[in-house]
């Protein structure tokens, strides 16, 4: 993507003027989920999982591959869908930002994580590890669900 593409898309994404679809993907890797500390606002500074907007064109999957590896150079096996999430944020009467996040489960195939302008810190936690660092909204919540169904699948 261009720079001047890139600010326009980064523009576009506030005040939307209708919610802006995501993925999301809690990779696992022996009992680990990938976390990555996010470099950009929303939420700089707090663990998420590595995700970001679907592009035209793109099925949810090929959103989810493209994303890892361009947020972490990670790839992975989809093996089930999570749930979804719907962040909004207000400034007042208007909507500042609303994305609904489809979030999946994976599991590890190859590639070592590695920072990217997106991510500033990368970090395989052990299951609740991720109560002792900032995560975003709910993040908690989407992790329990995902290990659940990762360990059921395994």
């Amino acid at each position: 993507m261009n720079p001047g593409a890139a600010i326009e898309a980064a523009n576009d994404r506030l005040y939307p003027a209708r919610p802006i679809l995501a993925v999301s993907v809690a990779v696992f890797r022996e009992g680990r989920v990938l976390l990555a500390r996010r470099a950009k606002e929303p939420m700089s500074g707090r663990y998420s999982l590595p995700g970001g907007v679907v592009e035209i064109g793109e099925t949810l999957a090929e959103a989810v591959r493209r994303e890892l590896f361009e947020e972490v150079g990670v790839e992975a096996e989809i093996i089930a869908f999570n749930r979804h999430v719907e962040p909004i944020f207000r400034e007042g009467a208007r909507v500042r930002a609303h994305f609904v996040i489809a979030s999946f489960v994976a599991r590890w195939i190859s590639g070592e994580p590695r920072l990217s302008p997106e991510v500033d810190a990368i970090a395989w936690m052990e299951r609740g590890g991720w109560e002792a660092v900032p995560t975003t909204p709910e993040l908690g919540d989407i992790l329990e669900s995902a290990a659940r169904i990762e360990s059921e699948l395994r």
